[in-house]
């Protein structure tokens, strides 16, 4: 899918962006009125990234909380890192 994290399923919201014109009543004025409302989206910060998921390396997004949570489990860079028992749990 497009903008969603696969880790936590945090996707494109909505809402509005209000612009405010006058001076506050405690500064002297006669208030904030709104004098723009506008339709706008949130996004999630997603990045692409390389996780094992079901024992292989895939390319996914992820957001930039499931990643500083430890959602995202990276491979291991070098094949001679890998040790006997870990490949043999890969086979």
């Amino acid at each position: 899918m497009g903008a969603t994290c696969y880790f936590t399923g945090k996707k494109t919201g909505r809402g509005m962006k209000r612009t405010w014109r006058g001076q506050a009543v405690a500064k002297g004025g006669f208030g904030l009125k709104p004098t723009g409302i506008t339709r706008r989206t949130f996004k999630p910060n997603l990045q692409s990234v390389t996780a094992v998921i079901d024992g292989s390396a895939t390319r996914v997004r992820a957001s930039a909380k499931a990643i500083k949570q430890g959602l995202v489990v990276k491979p291991l860079k070098r094949k001679y890192g890998y040790t006997r028992q870990q490949k043999a749990a890969a086979n």
